[in-house]
């Protein structure tokens, strides 16, 4: 549908980009009864995990299945529109007031471009099914638009205080507005781990696009991760829910 909001997530691994965005989507669950559709397009499926949703079939599993068949047989892959739409709504994980499709891990089967226009156009229509879709990516944003969508209404970059975290942060959000490989209507940064209000207005000097908000160093969160137990799970008046809710209300997400 056209109303659908489509929120990127981006960052330098290791920052807490997947917590952020499970404790979003948690958010987002908690909202009138939004469709909410969170894709995990980090070859890790660290979000799947955060979220507690079991992944069974990927993206790149039906691209990989759909080139062998292809190999063997004649057939266009536009001949194969129908059957792909189906395994695609196969692969959504849903649970817990949302769905889940993971992109997977690509494997180097050859080009086949059209295939991957194909699966990115399905993944598209699919998209606009849903009120809300929150993509939580990897490194940078390159692959939001190669292997996933092109349009985002909201690009968030996270960070933790790290020089190289917010190094990172700030080559992602120069290239994006200079190189506009993704359209988006908003980017903003949300910092994780800080200490103190010393390190964000230092940060504030150093980043080319406006801070959200921050995270302290939470115990809870890392509780969490080290039991594996889902972030969806985490009490709603926990710090980190509470500064999530915060931001995305400011950010009117």
């Amino acid at each position: 549908m056209a109303d659908t909001k489509t929120i990127a997530v981006c960052g330098k691994g290791g920052v807490g980009k997947t917590s952020i965005s499970a404790l979003m989507v948690r958010q987002l669950c908690r909202k009138n009864n939004l469709r909410v559709l969170a894709i995990d397009a980090d070859p890790a499926f660290g979000l799947a995990t955060s979220l507690g949703a079991t992944v069974t079939k990927t993206v790149d599993d039906i691209r990989k299945d759909l080139i062998k068949s292809l190999k063997k047989t004649r057939l266009n892959p536009d001949d194969t529109l129908h059957m792909l739409d189906y395994e695609m709504f196969g692969a959504l994980a849903e649970t817990q007031g949302f769905a889940l499709l993971a992109i997977g891990r690509p494997e180097d089967e050859g080009c086949f471009c059209k295939v991957n226009y194909l699966l990115k156009d399905i993944i598209s229509d699919l998209a606009d099914r849903f009120d809300i879709v929150l993509i939580d990516g990897e490194a940078g944003f390159e692959q939001i638009n190669r292997r996933v969508m092109k349009r985002v209404d909201h690009l968030i970059v996270v960070s933790d205080t790290s020089a190289k975290g917010v190094n990172v942060a700030g080559t992602i959000g120069h290239l994006a507005k200079n190189n506009r490989a993704v359209d988006f209507k908003s980017i903003g940064l949300i910092l994780n781990r800080v200490r103190d209000d010393s390190e964000v207005s230092e940060i504030r000097k150093r980043i080319p696009f406006d801070i959200y908000g921050w995270l302290t160093d939470d115990n809870q969160i890392r509780d969490y991760d080290f039991h594996a137990r889902p972030l969806m799970q985490m009490p709603d008046d926990s710090p980190a829910n509470r500064v999530i809710g915060d931001i995305m209300n400011a950010v009117g997400i």
